[in-house]
């Protein structure tokens, strides 16, 4: 597995650990989901609840995919096994991504501000600095916006233990001034 990899999912680890427990527990989704959705107040419902679903999907892959003694909890390795096999997670993750891109897009151009994109990950908990060096990682246009779907395809890299020099690791790298 190469270490950019497992970096990314550490810092993922953490950051769905909402309640700082040290392993995943499906309150730690609803927390993340709601703090993300307060953070897109403009959002429709709709993209909303497609949100609110994925949460829900993302953690009930986990939970039966990995909680083999059923104790309702998922460690950091259990994480990284199913994590790190895109085969056994992509659709899960592929219904993140696009739910997440499409509630940054509250009105519907097909484009991210920086500005909601900043508030969703922040929402998420990444460090301010490293949200800016990834938003500029994805190339933003002149009025500083990123197409949907280049943020879907980001999300999907992250994921990926093959992927290196990705957007993503912009995220777990101190970036430089």
């Amino acid at each position: 597995m190469r270490a950019e990899a497992l970096d990314r999912v550490r810092l993922i680890f953490t950051l769905f650990d909402v309640d700082g427990s040290g392993d995943l527990r499906a309150n730690d989704f609803e927390l993340m989901a709601s703090n993300v959705l307060e953070a897109v107040p403009d959002a429709d419902d709709a993209a909303k609840n497609a949100m609110r679903s994925a949460f829900d999907k993302y953690w009930a892959t986990l939970a039966t995919d990995l909680d083999a003694n059923d104790d309702g909890r998922i460690s950091f390795d259990e994480y990284t096994a199913c994590v790190l096999s895109p085969e056994r997670f992509d659709e899960t993750i592929s219904e993140f991504a696009e739910s997440l891109a499409a509630l940054g897009d509250p009105d519907g151009d097909g484009l991210i501000e920086r500005t909601v994109f900043v508030a969703l990950m922040t929402a998420i908990g990444f460090e301010l600095a490293n949200i800016h060096a990834l938003f500029d990682a994805f190339e933003p246009t002149d009025s500083d916006q990123i197409p949907v779907p280049v943020w879907v395809a980001g999300i999907k890299e992250y994921y990926h233990p093959e992927m290196t020099g990705i957007p993503g690791d912009h995220l777990v790298t101190t970036p430089t001034a």
